[in-house]
């Protein structure tokens, strides 16, 4: 047992030796969401808040035409042949494609297991059995923190996908932080399905949508790039939901390994500028979001503990009020019983039993009730004796009623709400400090932190 326990924590030590800053920040960031007794998911869960655990990767969605050199910029960006790449339609499904231990290639279940935020995907028909993800060992540029999402390639005509990839592609837009789409100028750039795809998640991710002219060596001289860039920029803005000030599509194609010069402008670099921007951007809002979910739990803690204290406050009020109705709901009757055995009981019986001095003492203090027994005729005792007995029991029911508690928090339970707004106040958010530091270390100078 011992050593396996050193066995695994001898590996950790190796893992973390190997990761970059910002690798530890958004691991670090999921662990504590993720911490089976204090994660912030657990504790959000005991507190009736529902919080997501920040992904360690960001998600970069590629789609396009048939051949549009969506896997080809995968296997550059990873230096690694991962994805099959040719005219013909090649990826026929969608294929994640992550960094990891070892080279390993998995199946749809084995696929949603590794990501289970994309388990929704089920209630597509058809897609489980083409999702595939291939792991690489690649640490080429910032790959470690990206899991791009290679799509089908799309195409008109009678064309007939195993599944909606329509759905499928809206779907996976809403959980991608980049959307890269690639026009081929030698393809099937303008093809109505990738417009309508493109335009369908313009509207509700604009801000994640980066246009690029791939294969741009490919197009000819200059001339005939401009042209085709023309043609799918018209094409583009015939449609009012892309049709947008700022547009840019830079032109970008894969590098020539022999390392021949091309007379184009290759804007690749580009491309990977904004995966990097992505990355620094998830970093922030991961962090801001963690302080703000601590300042939400700590709030939902305090006024838990408010709650109770009013209530606790109430339940005295309640209760006092209820004691109050209750004595005099027995109260009255008794009075009357009294009162009926001192008017009826011989004076002789009432001094054996209370002597002189108690007998004296019970006539003058029932002397008011006699007096008023005596003004009432004969005839209405008992409707008066009635009603004393329903304003008892109504009394009695008032107590009941008034007396009514409302729940409170037990000694045990302050305790454990207590505990859980000093971690998140005291553990977490310190170490959301730290962890900020450590990301400002990389880029501002150490006397102006």
């Amino acid at each position: 047992m011992s050593g396996r326990v050193k066995q695994r924590f001898s590996a950790n030590t190796a893992d973390s030796a190997t990761l970059s800053i910002n690798e530890k920040i958004l691991k670090e960031c999921h662990t504590l969401y993720t911490d089976p007794e204090n994660g912030l998911v657990r504790t959000a869960q005991s507190l009736g808040l529902s919080l997501l655990a920040p992904r360690k990767k960001i998600t970069v969605l590629l789609i396009g035409n048939h051949s549009a050199g969506k896997s080809s910029f995968i296997n550059w960006y990873i230096e690694e042949h991962v994805q099959r790449t040719g005219v013909a339609i090649e990826t026929q499904g969608f294929t994640f494609v992550t960094s990891g231990r070892k080279r390993e290639s998995l199946r749809g279940n084995a696929t949603l297991h590794l990501y289970p935020h994309f388990e929704p995907l089920r209630q597509i028909e058809g897609v489980v059995d083409y999702l595939n993800t291939e792991i690489s060992t690649s640490k080429q540029k910032k790959f470690s923190l990206v899991t791009f999402v290679d799509t089908p390639g799309l195409v008109d005509g009678d064309m007939k996908y195993p599944f909606d990839v329509n759905q499928a592609i809206l779907w996976l837009g809403d959980l991608a932080d980049l959307i890269f789409v690639f026009f081929d100028p030698i393809g099937q750039a303008l093809c109505k399905r990738t417009l309508n795809l493109v335009e369908k998640l313009n509207d509700k991710h604009a801000d994640r949508m980066r246009f690029y002219l791939s294969k741009a060596d490919e197009a000819g001289h200059e001339s005939d790039r401009q042209r085709v860039m023309m043609q799918i920029v018209q094409e583009l803005c015939k449609r009012p939901g892309l049709n947008r000030t700022g547009f840019d599509m830079p032109t970008i194609f894969i590098p020539n390994p022999s390392g021949k010069p091309s007379r184009c402008v290759n804007q690749i670099e580009e491309v990977c500028k904004d995966v990097e921007k992505t990355i620094n951007q998830t970093i922030q809002n991961t962090l801001d979001t963690l302080e703000k979910e601590c300042a939400k739990i700590a709030e939902i803690v305090d006024d838990k503990l408010q709650k109770d204290n009013k209530n606790s406050s109430y339940n005295f009020t309640a209760r006092s009020k209820g004691f109050m109705f209750c004595l005099l709901g027995f109260l009255l009757p008794l009075v009357l019983f009294v009162n009926f055995l001192a008017s009826n009981a011989s004076k002789d019986m009432l001094n054996s039993v209370l002597g002189r001095s108690g007998t004296e003492t019970l006539h003058v203090y029932m002397s008011p009730i006699k007096s008023m027994w005596k003004f009432i005729p004969t005839d209405y005792h008992w409707h008066v004796l009635g009603f004393w007995l329903v304003l008892s029991l109504i009394l009695l029911i008032m107590a009941k009623l008034k007396s009514r508690a409302r729940p409170t928090l037990t000694r045990k339970q302050k305790r454990v709400l207590l505990d859980k707004r000093d971690y998140v106040q005291n553990v977490v958010k310190s170490k959301k400090q730290t962890l900020y530091q450590q990301y400002l270390q990389q880029s501002v100078a150490e006397h102006d932190l």
